[in-house]
């Protein structure tokens, strides 16, 4: 006999009462995301208050096999949020609250709703910040759950390097930890990393240990423009292997300056340009900016630095501005945001390639991208009503995840898998793939967590 899935919405209906909403334009909302993928909203959301909770809802979902959709901010760009079976959307949005500040041990404990923003702020006073810079305001949990990285991951490393422990809640309700205080451990499986990047299809993150990091003496930007995208992608290979003190070094061709310029109402120099952050001390980052400026001018740079706070900060600011400029370059227009990562010394030719590409395709999709360890973005724009300008794109798509594998790379550097990448994955991993699917039906012998994403069962 199957199960009465009917049985399990009455039965969160009289465990949460008046809380399993299902408004329309909420569901909505919830299943969707920041993606071009089709809307697939959920048949009902909940918003989880604390990791207690979150485990009661999992309970009740895992005996009548009700499916289970996390949600953080909603900011997935690869259709991680659609409730491609429906079932209910968990949202820990509300889950606001900063448990603990280690300042001494530079380590602090936060719930799952936690935006790095909000966190920044709380930790203003204590000269520690943590170093994830994503051009959204995303949560924690789901920036651990997608394993974001961002502008200075070339200093600070991914979710993957900040993150400590996590409460955990599996398919089936319990509660566990992951990880914990210590630097360091030799003590039994990493459960912490595998949770990481798993899109919430292993279990719900509801708490998380991170590592903090001192705020810079001092910071210098600078904004550099090359007469070709090679000369500003050899000038960063150039700059990885001297040791620099680089907080950022980001990739932005001359159409994406464009955009930002348009979107800004700015007049930077429309030319593919490096923005480029050096952080340390006072002789530090004066001497990495000085070396930094011979390679650049090497490859025929022009430089105009940003040495003020207020002139460092605008600098950001447009480069955060990026991927809403550049789909503000065809207004109406929907776009397919993509990314991918190859080792820093292939990024020329892989640029290169995607570039003639998509020239010769006559398709406008700006590039973007944290060059410093080999990630890109394209956002390839495309009218929905224009018949064959989807398939032309993900016609162009496929080329680039091929690509990126043929040079040693990566379908996704930052994105994640969801649904968009999944058809590539098991190009990218072969026989490790089956491998990834005995861990899902380890934990998750229902598949209600998160269902259809990374790969099919």
């Amino acid at each position: 006999m199957g199960l009465d899935i009917s049985a399990g919405w009455a039965e969160l209906d009289a465990l949460f009462p008046g809380r399993i909403e299902r408004g329309q334009a909420l569901r909505e909302q919830h299943g969707l995301g920041d993606s071009w993928h089709p809307a697939m909203p959920p048949e009902a959301v909940f918003m989880a208050r604390t990791t207690e909770e979150v485990a009661s809802v999992m309970a009740v979902c895992h005996r009548h096999a009700l499916p289970v959709v996390p949600f953080g901010a909603g900011s997935s760009i690869e259709g991680q949020v659609q409730a491609v079976r429906g079932g209910l959307s968990l949202d820990l949005s509300g889950m606001t609250r900063i448990l603990r500040i280690g300042q001494g041990d530079m380590d602090c404990t936060v719930e799952a709703g936690v935006t790095r923003q909000a966190l920044n702020e709380e930790l203003r006073a204590t000269g520690l910040f943590f170093p994830i810079d994503v051009g959204t305001h995303a949560t924690l949990g789901g920036l651990a759950s997608n394993n974001a990285s961002g502008t200075i991951t070339v200093r600070y490393g991914t979710m993957r390097n900040l993150v400590m422990g996590l409460t955990v809640v599996l398919a089936d309700g319990r509660i566990v930890k992951t990880g914990g205080r210590a630097r360091k451990s030799s003590s039994g499986y990493d459960l912490t990393r595998l949770l990481i990047g798993a899109e919430g299809t292993l279990g719900i993150i509801t708490e998380l240990t991170l590592r903090l990091h001192g705020v810079p003496e001092r910071s210098i930007g600078g904004l550099y423009g090359f007469e070709t995208i090679e000369a500003a992608t050899q000038t960063v290979v150039e700059a990885m292997q001297c040791g620099l003190g680089l907080n950022r070094i980001e990739l932005l061709d001359a159409l994406q300056v464009r955009a930002i310029n348009l979107y800004n109402r700015t007049d930077l120099p429309e030319r593919p340009s490096l923005m480029v952050d050096m952080a340390g001390t006072e002789l530090q980052v004066a001497a990495d900016m000085d070396l930094f400026g011979d390679l650049a001018t090497g490859h025929g740079a022009t430089i105009r630095l940003a040495e003020t706070p207020e002139a460092y900060n605008a600098l950001w600011k447009l480069r955060h501005s990026a991927l809403y400029a550049a789909r503000a370059l065809k207004p109406g227009c929907s776009s397919l945001s993509t990314d991918v990562c190859v080792p820093v010394t292939n990024l020329p030719a892989v640029i290169r390639a995607i570039k003639d590409r998509i020239e010769a395709a006559g398709v406008v999709a700006p590039l973007h991208g944290h060059v410093g360890d080999g990630n890109f973005h394209l956002v390839m724009l495309f009218d929905p009503a224009e018949p064959g300008e989807l398939e032309t794109i993900r016609a162009l798509h496929a080329e680039l995840i091929e690509m990126a594998i043929a040079f040693d790379g990566t379908i996704t550097g930052e994105h994640g898998v969801g649904l968009g990448k999944k058809p590539y994955m098991e190009a990218e991993h072969g026989g490790a793939l089956d491998v990834m699917r005995e861990i899902k039906r380890a934990l998750d012998p229902k598949n209600i967590l998160n269902p259809g994403k990374i790969f099919d069962l």
